[in-house]
C-alpha cells in the first residue's frame, strides 16, 4: 500500500512511525511532514489546509489510505472531498466532525442520547452572556463554541475572571469566528483523562488511556499549552471503570451518531474528568490527541493500518486491538515563551545521540535549514520512553532529554509525576 498521513506535527510524526512499522505498507508520504517525519516518509511541500492539492496528489501518486492527523482538514471537510472522488481517507466526515468543530453540538449529542456531562448554556449574543455570568460568582467554565486550536478553554475561578474570559472571546475576538458563540458550563473536579477509539460507525475498539498536561508549568501552573506531555495507561482506569467508559459514553455516542445520519468512522477522543458520580465528558474531538497519541501508538502491539482498514470495510468487531503491557511517557521540549511569543530557527543538538531501546524522539515544529535541523514551533519535540512501569518510563525519559538541547529550551520536570500519587 501506499499511504499518505496529512500533518506535521508530533502526532503525525507518532502515526508516519507505527504506519511504518505495518508489512501492508510499502511507501508513507506525509503533508507538510516536518524535519523528523523526513527520516521515515517522503514529506510533500503541501499544507494540511489545503484540500484541493492533497487530493491531487492522492491521486496522481495512486494514494491507497490517507490519514487525516489535524483537526481542521476533518471540519472541514478533507475526508469527503476524497471519497467523493474515489479515493480512502480515514476520519469523520464533514457532519459528523462537527463533533469538535461546535461545543455546542456536541453538547447537544451528550443531552439527547443521555452521556454523562457537565451542565451548560450556550449563548450567541455578548449581553446575555453577560448578565447570565454577572448573577455566578463561583468557578465556572467559558469556552469557544468553534475550533480555537485547544486554546478556546477558559477556567474562571469568579465573576471577575468569567466577563473577562467572555469579553476577551467574544468582543476581542481571541478566537476569531471560534468565539461567534459561547458556551457557560459548571466546572467539574477531578482528575482529567483521554480514552481514544477507533470507529467504524459502529464498532469500536478503545487505545490505552492516557493523561495529558495542559499547563506550561510545573504543578499545573500558569497558561494552557497544547500539550507538554503525557503518559499510558493511567493507573487510576481500572478495568471495571473502562467498561464503563465503553459502555456509558463511547457506544451511545457512536450510536448517536449514526442515529442523527452523520455516522462516526474514525478517531473518537473523549476528554473525560473522573468526578465523583463518576467520568464525564469535558470535550470530544474527532482525531487522535497530541501528545498522547506519541505515548499510545508506542503502547500498541497491533498494526493501525490493519485496524484502519477494518474501520473502512465496517469490520472493526472482528479486529483485537492489542495494547503492550509496561507504560509509556513522553516529555515535549518546548521553544522559550511558548505558549506566548518564541523564536525559530534555533539549532538543535543531539538528536544523532544513541538512544537506548525504547526511547523515540518525534519530532513537532523542527525543519531541516541546510545541515542543521532547527526549531519551527512553539512545542519542538516529543520525547518518549518505554518501560515496564511509569516509574521506569519517567526515569528513562528524562535521562534521553538531556541529550537534546536548543537555545531556549524548555519542559516540565514532572510528566506523570501525579500516576505515583
Amino acid at each position: 500500500m501506499k499511504v499518505l498521513v496529512v500533518g506535521g506535527g508530533g502526532r503525525e510524526h507518532a502515526i508516519v512511525w507505527k504506519v511504518k512499522q505495518s508489512p501492508l505498507v510499502n511507501k508513507i508520504y506525509c503533508a507538510p511532514g516536518n524535519a523528523g517525519i523526513a527520516e521515515d516518509a517522503e514529506c510533500v511541500d503541501i499544507a494540511a489546509s489545503d484540500s484541493n492539492k492533497l487530493l491531487k496528489f492522492a491521486i496522481k501518486e495512486k494514494i491507497d489510505l490517507t490519514i487525516v492527523g489535524p483537526e481542521a482538514p476533518l471540519v472541514n471537510g478533507l475526508v469527503d472531498l476524497f471519497e467523493e472522488n474515489g479515493m480512502t481517507a480515514f476520519g469523520p466526515s464533514q457532519r459528523a466532525a462537527e463533533l469538535e468543530g461546535s461545543k455546542a453540538f456536541c453538547k447537544y449529542i451528550m443531552n439527547r442520547y443521555d452521556i454523562p456531562t457537565a451542565d451548560y448554556r450556550v449563548f450567541d449574543d455578548y449581553e446575555t452572556a453577560r448578565s447570565f455570568l454577572g448573577r455566578h460568582n463561583g468557578p465556572i467554565v467559558v469556552k469557544a463554541d468553534g475550533l480555537a486550536a485547544g486554546k478556546g478553554v477558559i477556567v474562571c475561578q469568579n465573576r471577575r475572571q468569567s466577563l473577562s474570559a467572555l469579553h476577551q472571546i467574544m468582543k476581542d475576538r481571541a478566537f476569531g469566528e471560534a468565539g461567534d458563540k459561547v458556551l457557560v458550563e459548571e466546572m467539574l473536579v477531578g482528575d482529567e483523562v483521554s480514552v481514544m477509539a477507533l470507529s467504524d460507525g459502529e464498532h469500536f475498539v478503545t487505545l490505552s488511556p492516557s493523561q495529558d498536561h495542559k499547563r506550561i508549568f510545573d504543578n499545573d501552573q500558569g497558561p494552557n499549552t497544547g500539550g507538554m506531555g503525557a503518559y499510558a495507561p493511567t493507573p487510576h482506569i481500572s478495568d471495571e471503570t473502562m467498561q464503563y467508559i465503553e459502555k456509558a459514553i463511547i457506544a451511545p455516542t457512536i450510536k448517536g451518531m449514526a442515529l442523527e445520519d452523520r455516522p462516526f468512522r474514525g478517531v473518537l477522543y473523549a476528554g473525560l474528568m473522573m468526578t465523583k458520580e463518576g467520568p464525564k465528558v469535558l470535550e470530544y474531538n474527532v482525531r487522535c490527541g497530541d501528545p498522547e497519541t506519541q505515548v499510545i501508538l508506542p503502547m500498541a502491539e497491533s498494526d493501525l493500518v490493519e485496524a484502519i482498514m477494518a474501520a473502512r470495510d465496517g469490520a472493526l468487531d472482528k479486529m483485537a486491538w492489542k495494547n503492550r503491557s509496561g507504560a509509556a511517557v513522553c516529555v515535549v521540549l518546548a521553544s522559550g515563551g511558548y505558549p506566548g511569543p518564541y523564536q525559530k530557527g534555533k539549532k538543535i543538538h543531539g538528536l544523532d545521540h544513541q538512544w537506548d531501546d525504547g526511547v523515540f524522539v518525534f519530532h513537532a515544529g523542527t525543519k531541516r535549514q541546510g545541515k542543521d535541523i532547527v526549531t519551527d514551533g512553539g512545542r519542538v519535540l516529543g520525547v518518549t520512553a518505554l518501560d515496564a512501569s511509569i516509574p521506569q518510563a519517567i526515569d528513562k525519559v528524562y535521562k534521553a532529554i538531556k541529550w537534546i538541547a536548543f537555545d531556549g529550551a524548555y519542559y516540565r520536570k514532572d510528566i506523570a509525576v501525579r500516576a505515583l500519587r
